[in-house]
């Protein structure tokens, strides 16, 4: 990947205001959860101020896909699994540090034994970004397909894995979501290297989505999301942002 540590002055502004727009969501969301529970009211079932498509999200449970109902259903494994046979392959479960290195290993080892690998299909809650981006690199370098069947989902850094494929395909009850991320950024930097790490960040993910063909104007719905919530993008917004590319 080039080097992208020094990002445009422009990026960099938008990118600090959205930061301080994102204290401010997310000292709101506190005290709407804190309204939620006073009230009585299960905070993963009653209707969220933030709209029709913002769901909870926890990295380690699938959310409900049914419209409406927006409680957690079912565990994630904690790294990504790999299925499927012939030229599909599927990975489930959280990105976790180290799988992109395990999962370039094994196209390589496929790939050496005849099993060419034509599509990827994705049911993930996400995790590691560097992951997600390294992956998604060798999927775009390899030509291959990616996809979200029905039922499966497709959240946080995993659009980013998402994006690399030749070929972008969601089914019509497949869910792709997007939300803030933190970069592995530690609590006890003081501000302005925090702020210096996310926009290191930021810029590399933008970079990213440029290079594969994806709008990254689709930051600024995830930006604006709390990670303790996930925005699903609609069909119009999938084809807007450029995450449908058929064949």
């Amino acid at each position: 990947m080039r080097d992208i540590s020094q990002p445009p002055n422009q990026i960099r502004r938008v990118i600090v205001a959205l930061i301080g727009a994102q204290v401010a969501i997310g000292v709101a969301l506190m005290g709407i959860d804190l309204i939620g529970s006073w009230g009585g009211k299960d905070p993963l079932t009653a209707p969220l101020p933030s709209g029709p498509s913002t769901r909870p999200y926890t990295p380690d449970r699938r959310p409900g896909t049914a419209p409406g109902v927006p409680a957690p259903q079912g565990p994630m494994p904690e790294r990504l699994e790999l299925g499927g046979e012939g030229a599909d392959l599927t990975l489930t479960g959280q990105i976790a540090a180290g799988d992109a290195a395990r999962i370039t290993e094994e196209l390589r080892r496929r790939a050496e034994t005849g099993q060419t690998i034509r599509m990827v299909s994705l049911d993930s809650t996400g995790g590691s970004v560097s992951d997600a981006l390294e992956i998604g690199e060798v999927l775009r370098d390899s030509g291959i397909a990616t996809s979200v069947k029905d039922g499966a989902i497709c959240l946080s850094a995993c659009p980013y894995l998402f994006a690399g494929g030749r070929t972008r395909q969601v089914a019509p009850n497949g869910k792709l979501g997007v939300h803030q991320h933190s970069f592995g950024t530690s609590a006890i930097l003081p501000a302005f290297m925090a702020v210096e790490s996310v926009q290191r960040g930021q810029a590399a993910v933008m970079a990213y989505l440029i290079r594969m063909g994806i709008d990254p104007a689709v930051m600024e719905p995830a930006m604006r999301t709390a990670p303790d919530r996930i925005y699903l993008l609609s069909k119009a917004e999938l084809q807007q942002y450029g995450f449908l590319a058929p064949p």
